[in-house]
């Protein structure tokens, strides 16, 4: 079966593909580049001796999909990346994240509908709940208004699939997902963001090449252990591995609804500090760090319940906080070498 990922050479996305060429899948990649490079393609064949397909394309030109999906209509299925990320851009400069967001998915939706049946595996993400009232956070907890713009066209995102879903043959399932971290065990494949991290552990590891002056931890005085935000920070494999085991469960036709809806994460927060402290633990190095004001756009707290995702799913993290900041260190080192 041919399957598009789109931002496919990102962090996430990079890591999905290796593990969909490994259970055989045909893969066609499109992504605009504007966060990755084509090397992490050289990555992929290195791990899967196997090289997929790749179109670099912008997914806001609506004339381009249309034309992408007349040349490859063995499409069945879309892994659906594409998108702008960071909270504190999408607060800053919140057109840029509803037209690359939004538009996108309505673009592709549009052509998967004309299809006699696809599946679809949307990218969401835990900021979907807000501040979630209950700790930990399940499927059911009510979603609250956005805090970010990135947030709300994660929100706005599952609604047009969920709309899309009843009226035509796209089958769907939306992975929540909390806050991904490591590389490929290989050191092939990792998180190379372009610029200044927005994400706390490629900033860490930066930090600790020496790149960065200093890690800056954005509050210390919220309602937790240390004072620092908590977040369920998840293995990137094992999240690349639950994407395709939700995509054989819609092939598989096992999805008991149209449209279902999943946590990915470990079920452990971790607080900033923590996270530092592990990270000092696993590769032997002081990271300089400053406490600063707290950030626009952080929740104080975010971690999974993942009995869903284990239980009807069938999927469940392997790696632990520590497995993951080893890699990512492993990965920093290799790079920066």
């Amino acid at each position: 079966m041919k399957i598009l990922v789109t931002g496919g050479l990102g962090f996430i996305g990079s890591h999905t593909v290796v593990e969909l060429q490994n259970e055989g899948f045909e893969v066609v990649i499109i992504d605009n580049l504007s966060n990755t490079t084509e090397k992490v393609i050289d990555g992929i064949v290195a791990i899967t001796g196997k090289k997929p397909i790749f179109e670099k394309m912008d997914l806001r030109d609506k004339a381009d999909v249309k034309d992408f999906f007349a040349r490859h209509s063995d499409v069945s299925g879309v892994i659906h990346f594409a998108a702008s990320k960071a909270v504190g851009e999408s607060v800053e400069n919140p057109l840029l994240y509803y037209e690359n967001n939004i538009n996108t998915l309505v673009y592709l939706l549009q052509e998967l509908s004309q299809k006699p049946e696809a599946q679809f595996i949307f990218s969401s993400s835990c900021t979907v709940y807000g501040q979630a009232e209950e700790m930990p956070i399940t499927e059911d907890a009510s979603v609250q208004p956005a805090i970010s713009p990135y947030g709300n066209t994660k929100q706005i995102g599952e609604e047009i699939i969920r709309d899309t879903a009843k009226v035509t043959n796209v089958n769907a399932i939306l992975l929540r997902y909390f806050n991904p971290i490591g590389s490929h065990p290989s050191a092939e494949i990792g998180e190379l963001p372009i610029g200044v991290p927005q994400n706390l552990v490629p900033f860490i590891t930066q930090t600790g090449m020496g790149l960065r002056e200093k890690l800056s931890v954005f509050g210390d005085d919220y309602p937790t252990i240390d004072g620092t935000c908590i977040r369920d920070y998840i293995h990137v494999v094992d999240l690349a591995k639950a994407h395709v085991v939700a995509l054989q469960r819609l092939i598989g036709n096992k999805n008991e609804q149209k449209v279902e809806t999943f946590n990915v994460g470990t079920g452990t927060g971790s607080t900033v500090l923590e996270v530092i402290n592990t990270f000092e633990k696993v590769s032997g190095k002081k990271l300089p760090y400053q406490i600063v004001g707290r950030r626009e756009g952080d929740v104080i707290t975010a971690y999974a319940n993942t009995d869903k995702a284990n239980n009807v799913l069938g999927w469940k993290a392997q790696s632990t906080l520590e497995d993951g900041l080893a890699s990512a260190w492993k990965w920093e080192q290799k790079i920066r070498s």
